[in-house]
C-alpha cells in the first residue's frame, strides 16, 4: 500500500516537512553557510546602521529618508524570516518545519516582497511631488498622508498575499514531505500536493509577475515625468541633485524587479534548469537587493553620505578620547 493512501476515502496529508535547499550539492552544503552567513551579517549591519542614522538625525526626518528606512526594515525582516533557518539547516541539519511554520514563513516572505514593491512606488511619488510640484510638497507629503498610504500598502499586500497561504493550507500533501527548497516557497510546497495543482501554481505565478510589472510601469511613468520636468525647468546643481536622487531610486527599483522577475521565470523552466540553479536565483533575489541597497543609498545620496561620515568621525573622536 502506498504510504500516502490509507483507504479509498481518506488521503494522508503531511503536516511536517523537511527543507532541502541545493540538493544537488549535498556533500558540500555546509560550506554554503560561509557566504550566506557573511551576507546576512552585511545585510543586518548595513541596513540597521542606516535605519539608526535616519532615526537619530533630525536632518534626515523628511519623507524620502523615512521611506528609505522603511525599505531597509523590510530587507531585514524578509532576510531574517529565511536565512537563520537556512543557516541552522546547513550547520546542524535542523531543517524540519511544520505546515503552520511553513505557511507563516511563506506569508512573511511574500508580504514583505509586495510591501517592498509598493514602498518603491511611494518613493517615486515622493520624488514626483518634490520635483514636479515643489511649492506644494510640504502640503501634500504630510505625515498623515504617509500614514494613510502605509495602511493602504498593508491592506493591499495582505489581500494579494493571503491566497499564497490560504490555498496551500487547504491542499493535502501526500507525494512527499521533503520541500526541495531552502525556504517555504509557494511552488515548491504546491509541488507536493495531491492531485492537480497546476491552476494554483499558475495563479501564484501570475501574482508574482503581475505585481512587479504593474509597479514597474507606474515607476517608469513617474520617473519619465520627473526626468522631463527636471530637464525642462531645473538648472545647474538643482538638476544634477534631482537626477542623481531619482537615478538612485530607479537603480534600486530596477535591481529589485530584475531579480524578482528572474527568480519567478526560472521556476517555470523545468527541463533545462536544475533545482540548484532555481535555488540560486531565489537566493540572489533575496540577498542582492538587501545587501546592495545600503551601499547604493549610502554612496549616492549626498546627505546620507555626509551624515554618515560626520557620525563616523564623531564616534572616532569619542572613542579615541
Amino acid at each position: 500500500m502506498e504510504p500516502g493512501i490509507t483507504n479509498q476515502s481518506f488521503i494522508f496529508s503531511y503536516t511536517d516537512f523537511t527543507l532541502l535547499g541545493f540538493p544537488g550539492i549535498s556533500r558540500w552544503r555546509p560550506l554554503l553557510a560561509i557566504p550566506f552567513f557573511t551576507m546576512y551579517l552585511v545585510i543586518l549591519s548595513g541596513n540597521s546602521l542606516l535605519i539608526c542614522l535616519i532615526c537619530i538625525k533630525k536632518t534626515l526626518h523628511s519623507p524620502m529618508y523615512l521611506l528609505i528606512s522603511v525599505l531597509f526594515a523590510i530587507h531585514i525582516t524578509s532576510c531574517t524570516a529565511i536565512l537563520p533557518k537556512f543557516l541552522l539547516d546547513l550547520l546542524f541539519q535542523l531543517n524540519q518545519v511544520s505546515l503552520t511554520g511553513c505557511l507563516l514563513q511563506m506569508f512573511v516572505i511574500y508580504f514583505m516582497a509586495v510591501c517592498e514593491s509598493n514602498v518603491m512606488v511611494l518613493m517615486s511619488l515622493d520624488r514626483y511631488v518634490a520635483i514636479c510640484r515643489p511649492l506644494h510638497y510640504h502640503n501634500i507629503m504630510t505625515k498623515r498622508f504617509l500614514v494613510s498610504l502605509t495602511f493602504v500598502i498593508i491592506i493591499q499586500s495582505f489581500a494579494l498575499v493571503c491566497p499564497f497561504v490560504i490555498f496551500p493550507s487547504m491542499t493535502q500533501f501526500c507525494k512527499s514531505n521533503t520541500i526541495l527548497h531552502f525556504a517555504c516557497e509557494h511552488l515548491a510546497l504546491l509541488s507536493l500536493g495531491c492531485g492537480d495543482t497546476t491552476k494554483l501554481e499558475k495563479a501564484g505565478l501570475i501574482i508574482r509577475i503581475l505585481v512587479p510589472v504593474r509597479d514597474g510601469i507606474l515607476l517608469m511613468i513617474s520617473y519619465s515625468t520627473i526626468l522631463y520636468t527636471a530637464m525642462k525647468t531645473a538648472t545647474g546643481k538643482s538638476r544634477h541633485k534631482a537626477l542623481n536622487t531619482c537615478g538612485t531610486h530607479l537603480l534600486v527599483a530596477v535591481l529589485a524587479y530584475v531579480c524578482a522577475l528572474a527568480s519567478s521565470s526560472v521556476w517555470k523552466v523545468e527541463a533545462t534548469v536544475s533545482e540548484d540553479v532555481k535555488h540560486l536565483f531565489t537566493a540572489l533575489y533575496i540577498v542582492i537587493p538587501a545587501a546592495s541597497n545600503p551601499f547604493i543609498y549610502g554612496l549616492r545620496i549626498s546627505k546620507i553620505r555626509k551624515t554618515l561620515v560626520k557620525y563616523w568621525r564623531e564616534r572616532k573622536i569619542l572613542f579615541s578620547s
